[in-house]
């Protein structure tokens, strides 16, 4: 979850610069970082679990061969 969470952070603030950047805008650069980053950290935590799932797969499926 540390890993899900610092990746929000950084997401914030990426989304956050590039927002005002293109916009000169604090309000719509805020906005940006507040509602795009939160959706995909939430995918990205999903997203993780079920790339882990599949490497799990994997690695039982390996180990079942050289076994």
């Amino acid at each position: 979850m540390t890993k899900t969470l610092t990746f929000a952070v950084l997401h914030f603030s990426v989304a956050f610069t590039v927002t005002y950047l293109l916009t000169g805008s604090v309000l719509i650069g805020g906005a940006v970082a507040l509602v795009e980053p939160a959706i995909n950290t939430v995918v990205f935590y999903f997203h993780d679990k079920v790339w882990k799932r599949l490497e799990a797969k994997k690695q039982h499926a390996l180990d079942a061969i050289t076994a």
